[in-house]
């Protein structure tokens, strides 16, 4: 049975009327969705807008453009193939799954609308349960919080597991909410919480729901992340959303067994990559979909308190949007004043990267790997990437570098990096690069496995395309 779950915006949302959304299902009423207000873009910060909601079955859509008539219109990921209607005020279009989408009115990334289509929720908290602390609407003391999760609700009872923020605002006086192991945070659809949650030196956490974590109104320099995870194991986030954080939106260090699930995030700052990582293993990210202002996805070894190799992380299904920097990036810290870190067996398969803007040159790269710091970095396979055309940057970038703003000393090697089934549609002024660093420091075994680029098939390192020094060896195409 086809089904659509839609969610009331709390008071005092940001809301942005550059459109009008609307979903059903097959012959029933059309039910209108609020529009959030988010905002994207370091370089010229501005608003862009934002819908969610829950499906199953198919789901009908229509978007009115309430600002400007319609002359083109275009739905992205291209790759989804979604088959649309418009005229001069509405686009239309069925979903027969859950998606994440970009819809752009007349050419317009910016003032753009991203709509959420989530997943049904399983297993959501029921509110009436001994085990579960609702907290209504508010600005809550966490010392409240603590007090009440670790008392029993009834007398001989046992203690609070879940902490549910119920639709509306919520205000973390202390803006960090640190969360015991064992806990579940829940943020119900329509909720949304001003403050950052922190799993420090915990373990069996989950972050889930499908509201809103806002972080706009904090200084850049304050440096709160959306979500932070250090020295913690088995824990999990799904389905909710972070808004502008100044820092990562979801901060990763020393932790293991880590699992990302149906994450979105904006934002708009220096430094506010989307999923970053130090020295962490098993990480699995799955369904998410990151416009940042710094990379979308950084893997690193050492860095600040953190030590150690990075191992094992996968990361599937997904849409990177890069308004600075890059969308997947590798490499750059590790454990300088050691031997370096090494960091491998990492998957990047069927991904969606929607943009690219870098003008620096040192830092561009759709998909870079920048080894670092005696850093090793080894068994990287990218597979069933589709990059879109890009504003500036470069498609790939590997490096055993010596970047002088971050690495006192260079990185040690890159070997065993395989690409299979690599498209892109765009401009190639800025060639693929293929560096070591010198005869002790080298790249070695790169595989091409079609690699299409402007819909030909690369089987050679074009000279036009590639970039290529004396220090890297092994690099192959194969169709």
């Amino acid at each position: 049975m086809d089904r659509v779950i839609t969610y009331e915006a709390p008071k005092g949302a940001s809301a942005n009327n550059q459109f009008a959304v609307f979903v059903r299902t097959a012959g029933q009423p059309w039910q209108e969705l609020f529009v959030y207000e988010v905002m994207v873009d370091m370089h010229n910060v501005r608003p862009a807008s934002m819908v969610y909601f829950d499906m199953d079955g198919a789901v009908e859509v229509k978007v009115n453009s309430r600002k400007q008539l319609i002359r083109e219109a275009v739905i992205r990921p291209l790759s989804a193939s979604i088959h649309y209607d418009h005229d001069k005020q509405e686009v239309r279009f069925t979903l027969d799954r859950p998606r994440k989408l970009s819809i752009e009115i007349n050419g317009d990334r910016f003032a753009n609308l991203h709509l959420f289509a989530n997943p049904l929720e399983a297993d959501v908290p029921d509110p009436d349960s001994d085990k579960v602390l609702v907290l209504n609407p508010a600005i809550h003391r966490t010392e409240d919080i603590y007090r009440l999760t670790s008392t029993p609700q009834k007398e001989g009872g046992e203690a609070p597991d879940t902490i549910y923020f119920a639709p509306g605002m919520h205000y973390l006086e202390e803006t960090l909410l640190r969360i015991p192991s064992g806990t579940t945070v829940y943020i119900a659809g329509g909720a949304l919480v001003v403050g950052s949650l922190v799993c420090d030196r915990v373990r069996d956490v989950t972050i889930r729901g499908r509201g809103l974590l806002y972080l706009s109104q904090f200084h850049r320099f304050s440096a709160f992340r959306g979500i932070r995870i250090t020295f913690s194991e088995n824990i999990k986030v799904e389905g909710i959303t972070t808004l502008d954080p100044p820092h990562y939106s979801i901060y990763l260090g020393q932790s293991h067994h880590v699992q990302i699930r149906n994450f979105k995030s904006f934002s708009t700052r220096g430094w506010s990559d989307g999923i970053d990582m130090m020295s962490c293993s098993h990480i699995d990210i799955e369904d998410v979909f990151l416009r940042t202002s710094d990379d979308c996805i950084a893997i690193y070894g050492s860095r600040w308190d953190y030590y150690g190799d990075t191992r094992h992380v996968s990361v599937r299904n997904s849409v990177f949007w890069a308004d600075v920097a890059h969308p997947l990036m590798i490499g750059t810290h590790g454990n300088h004043h050691g031997d370096g870190d090494t960091i491998s067996d990492i998957v990047f398969d069927n991904i969606d990267i929607l943009e690219h803007h870098e003008p620096q040159l040192n830092y561009m790269g759709a998909m870079a790997i920048n080894a670092g710091d005696s850093n090793i970095v080894r068994d990287v396979v990218y597979r069933n990437i589709r990059v879109e055309s890009f504003e500036l940057g470069r498609l790939i970038d590997l490096r055993v570098v010596w970047n002088k703003d971050y690495n006192p000393i260079p990185g040690r090697r890159i070997e065993n990096i395989h690409f299979e089934d690599i498209s892109y549609q765009g401009d190639t002024r800025n060639p693929i690069q293929i560096f070591g660093y010198d005869e002790e420091r080298m790249l070695v075994n790169v595989t091409f496995v079609r690699l299409m680029i402007n819909g030909r098939l690369i089987l050679e390192p074009e000279h036009d395309l590639f970039q290529i020094n004396d220090y890297t060896s092994g690099v192959s195409f194969d169709a």
